[in-house]
């Protein structure tokens, strides 16, 4: 993207709210939900690992690495439920593409924005495949930070514009009703968990606290529903009652990850799952049927944030809504280092 090697490309926080608004919110998870799709079919190109973790009793910091070989991208994320009691965000992140071929980082931009969009347009891909046809209705319970991009992912990618919200904060469904009001969402406030998910084809778990949680008990789920579980996603945090599970075909990100984080830790570790890429590809099957209940045990991969660095790169060099980060030394002669910080040294003297 720039000629100069000291140099790296920053999307700072304005210039990423700047880049989504430009783009527009939904056709920028329309778009990033097809850079996601597309990494998604090429899925066996990719390096695989589960993220690297440190739990504490507070919340987890973990780095999600990947490669196809010719790009490398990582994403430093936390999880802290407690932060919002001292005004800061549950979740923070950053990420970096670097070039294989030389080592030289690409891109560096903030990820709390885009981690947010990516999980959602995830979800909306996933549920392409595997959601009722014509599904128009979602319950979503759990009214935080997340909740708006997953509703409004699911508006773009699959044409739901009914949504039944449950929090045990009524402020968080306020706050949501507010924030969608004007994009085209018939919005209903529910008392419970129970009444939200009556009438609702879809339902959409996406809850914070870092503990084992009942959010939907066996008795909640008929029939036909798919359900987008995204709030589990580490040790010890889950939000379905493991009859659920039991009852559902589940499919996943990357079976070693989500059997440690995922909803399916409560089970077996030999319960049959189903990888998403595979039903991409056309390799596995999604839904089958109409009474089917599927579900999306989604924790997050690296690969889908491999997507929106690789969306977010193309956008900006379009736009030029970046910054020119000074992050790379870069001496006249590679091998003469301090050379370099001892003519810093004489330009300062001289100065």
């Amino acid at each position: 993207m720039l000629p100069k090697l000291n140099v790296v490309p920053f999307v700072n926080v304005d210039n990423m709210m700047k880049l989504v608004l430009a783009i527009g919110v939904e056709r920028f998870l329309t778009e990033l939900a097809a850079f996601v799709e597309a990494d998604f079919k090429r899925w066996e190109l990719f390096d695989k690992t589960p993220r690297v973790a440190s739990h504490s009793a507070e919340g987890v910091i973990e780095l999600m690495p990947t490669s196809d070989g010719e790009v490398y991208g990582f994403k430093y994320v936390n999880g802290h439920p407690k932060n919002t009691r001292d005004g800061r965000q549950t979740v923070t992140a950053f990420g970096v593409l670097a070039d294989v071929s030389t080592g030289y980082p690409v891109l560096l931009t903030e990820m709390t924005i885009l981690t947010a969009l990516r999980t959602a347009a995830t979800s909306a891909v996933a549920a392409k495949y595997l959601a009722p046809k014509g599904a128009r209705t979602m319950a979503l319970i759990g009214n935080g930070a997340q909740s708006e991009f997953q509703a409004l992912a699911f508006k773009a990618l699959l044409g739901v514009d009914r949504l039944r919200l449950y929090d045990i904060d009524r402020s968080a469904s306020l706050k949501c009703v507010r924030n969608l009001s004007n994009f085209g969402f018939d919005i209903e406030i529910c008392g419970s968990p129970e009444e939200a998910v009556v009438g609702a084809e879809i339902v959409t778990t996406v809850t914070a606290d870092k503990q084992y949680a009942t959010i939907l008990t066996d008795n909640m789920v008929g029939a036909g529903i798919h359900i987008n579980a995204v709030g589990g996603d580490c040790p010890g945090k889950t939000e379905l009652h493991a009859d659920i599970l039991r009852r559902s075909d589940i499919f996943v990100e990357y079976p070693p990850q989500t059997r440690i984080e995922g909803e399916i830790q409560q089970l077996a570790p030999d319960h049959p799952v189903t990888e998403l890429w595979r039903v991409m590809t056309g390799s596995a099957e999604g839904r089958r049927d109409a009474g089917q209940i599927t579900l999306f045990d989604s924790v997050g991969f690296a690969i889908e944030d491999f997507s929106a660095l690789r969306y977010v790169r193309e956008q900006v060099a379009r736009t030029g809504l970046f910054d020119e980060l000074d992050l790379l030394a870069d001496p006249d002669e590679p091998r003469d280092l301090f050379g370099m910080l001892l003519r810093a040294k004489a330009a300062q003297t001289a100065a």
